[in-house]
């Protein structure tokens, strides 16, 4: 019986250090922290589909999630999000905005 709690104690004891050592290997920033990607806002469209629209740096990707499967749809300039009173618009509608001003931004 003590042969199986110091086993199980030395796994946890490992599995902390571990954590440890990954959080030094990232900087410190932990694995959630914010990064260089940023997901901006999403859409379901199936009950396993999804539409994303991902920040990088100063580009947006428009990414369509299945499951195991991950594509890129359209890559667009960094652009504002829309004010609160836009909340009711439909993404469809408010991602074809911003790619209008893309075109016409050319």
């Amino acid at each position: 019986m003590l042969q199986t709690v110091f086993g199980l104690a030395a796994v946890i004891a490992v599995l902390f250090l571990a954590a440890y050592f990954l959080r030094r290997l990232n900087g410190g920033r932990g694995f959630g922290s914010n990064g260089p990607l940023r997901v901006v806002g999403g859409l379901m469209i199936g009950t396993r589909e999804r539409i994303v629209l991902v920040e990088i740096g100063d580009t947006w990707l428009v990414v369509g999630l299945v499951p195991g499967q991950i594509r890129t749809l359209h890559t667009l300039p960094k652009g504002e999000l829309p004010a609160a009173g836009d909340g009711d618009k439909p993404f469809s509608q408010w991602l074809k905005q911003v790619a209008e001003r893309k075109h016409e931004g050319r």
